[in-house]
């Protein structure tokens, strides 16, 4: 009986060992995507009065656990009963990325002065409520998307464990990175904040009130940074993801750098995905 009882301890243990080993492997493979995560979500996040940061951002965070809660049941299902399911899914994850992407691009080029006039419209004529709840459910949208990668990501290093090593494993990964990545994004919308409170407390003067007023200035610029860096992480996540599921495209691109493949598909499908949907979107239109 008592050897039985110890029996069970070295299993766990062993068990354990395995799972705290994986776990830092599947977190190495998956920090490319934790820093296309972070540098979307931040953008998503910012832009809001300063009273509302951290509320918005709270609601961001609790949709992306629901994300993971939503996604690792899924996830482990298709791994045990339908592999074949999971690519197929990802890709079209990876469309709706490549087509906010290329969306803003385009926006960018061509209707520059036509959106911020229409942001500043917006901001007059929209509830703040409403928009607040439009930006948030935009941002757990992406979120899910940046999700399902993570988790195939981290399901594809330990495909060769059993299951009772997989579950651990991958809903640890994915648990830190929303904690990770949000945590960052925290410090990041803050960072004025930290600035103002250096400069109150140094009464304007000494390193203390430069740091306060060198961080002011720029948070600014980080968020303009981000928006950039973002719309590029999700073109750059959207042509990975058919660059490496996609044998023709990789046999097309196998002598390019990997980045500057992904990004040029990336690109390609943003351009494509837009196009395809614009129809419907001036049909939604004239239907308001």
């Amino acid at each position: 009986m008592a050897s039985g009882f110890f029996a069970l301890f070295d299993d766990i243990a062993s068990l354990m060992d395995d799972v705290a080993v994986m776990s830092k492997t599947s977190a190495k493979q998956t920090a490319g995507i934790l820093g296309d995560d972070l540098a979307v979500n931040a953008n998503k996040a910012a832009g809001f009065p300063p009273s509302r940061e951290l509320p918005v951002l709270w609601a961001i965070t609790k949709g992306s656990f629901l994300n993971k809660l939503i996604l690792l049941p899924i996830a482990f299902f298709l791994s045990a009963f339908a592999p074949q399911a999971i690519v197929p899914i990802l890709m079209l994850g990876g469309l709706y990325l490549a087509y906010e992407g290329g969306e803003k691009i385009l926006e960018w080029l061509f209707h520059r002065e036509e959106g911020e006039e229409a942001e500043k419209l917006s901001t007059e004529e929209v509830d703040p409520l409403q928009a607040e709840k439009s930006k948030v459910r935009s941002a757990i949208l992406t979120d899910f998307i940046l999700s399902i990668e993570i988790v195939i990501i981290a399901l594809g290093t330990v495909s060769d464990q059993p299951l009772r090593v997989q579950i651990p494993v991958v809903t640890i990964v994915a648990f830190l990175a929303t904690v990770g990545v949000y945590g960052i994004v925290a410090l990041i919308v803050r960072m004025d904040d930290m600035g103002f409170a250096l400069i109150r407390h140094s009464h304007g003067e000494g390193v203390e009130s430069k740091v306060g007023s060198f961080l002011v200035a720029l948070l600014p610029k980080i968020i303009k940074t981000l928006s950039i860096v973002g719309t590029l992480a999700m073109l750059l996540v959207a042509g990975g993801i058919f660059l490496h599921h996609v044998p023709q495209l990789h046999a097309w691109f196998h002598a390019w750098p990997g980045l500057l493949a992904e990004l040029v598909i990336g690109i390609a499908l943003g351009f494509a995905t837009v196009a395809l949907a614009w129809p419907f979107r001036k049909r939604l239109w004239r239907g308001h």
